[in-house]
């Protein structure tokens, strides 16, 4: 046959390789990208087929062709030919038979990607959580970026097992991660959830037989591993950003509580869920339909409410802090800020309202930009007096990502006459630097200090350290958590300014000026705050 014919044949079949075998499976013929890089197609004529290929491939070409009939092409399947150097390429191939060659058959190949290592640690990313979450929002931010896209969950079942056959199980263990890296769409959107346990962002529209590869990996090591895979549709209408930190919200938490037995179900689950308590917090804010509730602080000498914080209340099955934790990680939390700080500011333009002060927390994330100052401050620009009446608490649940902004963006608030507090001080690793960077007036004492102080005197020398340094940058402090009346004698003794717990009052629907000095029950599974 001609040479023209066969260029023909390479057209007709859209390919990258064509082959040609004869009836034992030899190639006769070769033409186009070869699956070794730099090497020429025309090297694989003389070589069988089946020794350039899985050992799954060869059975899989096999059964394929003794179906074939002349003038028939086959349906798509993958092969995974053998590379050099330990490396090996993902194809996809059909198999047709032309009548001018009978009884040869012609084999398209189309490569899907480049060759990768079977074992070469170096030469493929990390296979972890955060690396896969990393490079998905890479893929889905990608402008043209495909939208046929699934989170594949695989199990390698047998893996863990394969650390005993010493060199050989360290090996598979490299093929397989490095294999699963291969086949996500930009060969390295893959992660490890656990021993036996991986995921993967893949191109539906590229078809593949992992498990048949994993199977394969397992044999070519003496091991029969045990596949089972399943994949989570991601909505191709629904914005890429929005579907990341979804993505990223669900997976974290299926982690979190190990609900990740059946991926399919319970990571589907998880992901409607997120997108769908999204949708309703977003309905949340625009409406106003969340609650504030107000805790008193009181000033620890005389025993008087100083000021309010406003924490939040929503409906629904989420608590207060898991709800804001959600807000955070999908980027909502700026217009809740704001709707809040609004809220609070209605409620002091109250008549009776004129003795009182709110303080109203603010996520770090929406200090990234000068919105919510702004806002904040077009809000009070008609009644300036409300300023003195307001505190702003920047929490530590959402890290500043620049301080130094941060701090240019409070001094604004401060100017306005607009009390500063930082939130939860000394539960971050960061919060020396915050108190250092950050212009503020106050520092609210994280409770886990406080609980059992009157027992731990660690404790009691690291607030005495703590309130000795804000007093020496004539910065106030708040003690949180205060439950009886000796632990806030303890904290009074100790120069603490003020005081927030049950001992003073819980929070309620309206603000309270008389403090209730009360012996509460211990609390089980609540948790006061807003976060």
């Amino acid at each position: 046959m001609s040479i023209s014919k066969r260029l023909l044949g390479l057209a007709f079949a859209s390919a990258d390789l064509l082959l040609e075998i004869d009836p034992a499976g030899k190639i006769v013929f070769a033409l186009g990208c070869s699956p070794t890089a730099g090497a020429a197609a025309d090297a694989l004529v003389g070589n069988s087929l089946f020794d350039r290929v899985g050992k799954v491939s060869a059975a899989v070409i096999r059964t394929v062709l003794s179906d074939l009939a002349p003038g028939t092409r086959s349906t798509a399947i993958e092969v995974l030919f053998l590379s050099d150097k330990g490396k090996v390429r993902r194809a996809t191939s059909r198999l047709f038979v032309m009548p001018d060659l009978a009884p040869n058959v012609s084999i398209s190949v189309t490569w899907e990607g480049p060759p990768y290592p079977l074992h070469d640690p170096e030469a493929r990313p990390a296979l972890t959580p955060a690396a896969f979450l990393d490079r998905a929002r890479s893929v889905l931010t990608t402008p043209g970026a495909s939208k046929d896209l699934a989170v594949a969950f695989v199990d390698v079942l047998g893996l863990e097992a394969a650390k005993g056959l010493g060199e050989a199980g360290e090996r598979l263990r490299w093929r397989v991660e490095a294999a699963l890296q291969a086949a996500s769409i930009d060969g390295a959107s893959a992660g490890k959830l656990g021993p036996e346990r991986f995921t993967l962002l893949r191109n539906r529209s590229t078809e593949m037989d992992l498990e048949g590869e994993m199977r394969e990996l397992g044999l070519s090591e003496g091991l029969d591993l045990g596949i089972r895979s399943s994949e989570v549709l991601l909505d191709p209408a629904a914005d890429p950003l929005h579907t990341l930190r979804a993505l990223r919200f669900a997976l974290e938490g299926c982690l979190k509580t190990g609900a990740l037995e059946e991926p399919e179900r319970t990571f589907t689950a998880a992901l409607a869920r997120t997108l769908k308590e999204a949708s309703a917090f977003r309905t949340m804010v625009r409406q106003r339909s969340f609650e504030l509730n107000y805790q008193p602080i009181v000033n620890l000498k005389s025993g008087d409410v100083h000021h309010f914080e406003a924490l939040s209340r929503f409906s629904g099955t989420r608590g207060p802090a898991e709800t804001i934790h959600m807000a955070e990680e999908l980027a909502l939390i700026d217009a809740f800020d704001v709707a809040v700080a609004e809220k609070a500011l209605a409620r002091l333009r109250r008549p009776g309202a004129a003795s009182l002060t709110f303080a109203v927390n603010v996520s770090g994330a929406s200090l990234a930009d000068d919105r919510y100052v702004e806002a904040v401050l077009r809000m009070t620009a008609g009644n300036p007096e409300d300023r003195q009446r307001l505190i702003v608490e920047v929490t530590e649940s959402a890290a500043l990502a620049d301080v130094e902004a941060a701090s240019r963006r409070l001094g604004a608030l401060r100017a306005a006459g607009i009390r500063v507090c930082i939130d939860d001080f000394g539960a971050g690793s960061a919060c020396y630097d915050y108190l250092r960077g950050l212009s503020v007036d106050t520092v609210k004492i994280d409770g886990q200090f406080v609980d059992g102080l009157d027992s731990d005197p660690k404790a009691r020398t690291l607030i005495t350290h703590l309130v000795e340094l804000c007093a020496s940058l004539q910065v106030d402090t708040i003690a949180e958590r205060i439950e009886t009346r000796a632990v806030a004698d303890l904290l009074r003794d100790l120069k603490v300014d003020f005081g927030q717990g049950w001992l003073f009052g819980k929070p309620e629907s309206e603000p309270r000026l008389e403090s209730q000095p009360i012996k509460p029950a211990r609390r089980v599974g609540a948790v006061v705050g807003w976060s």
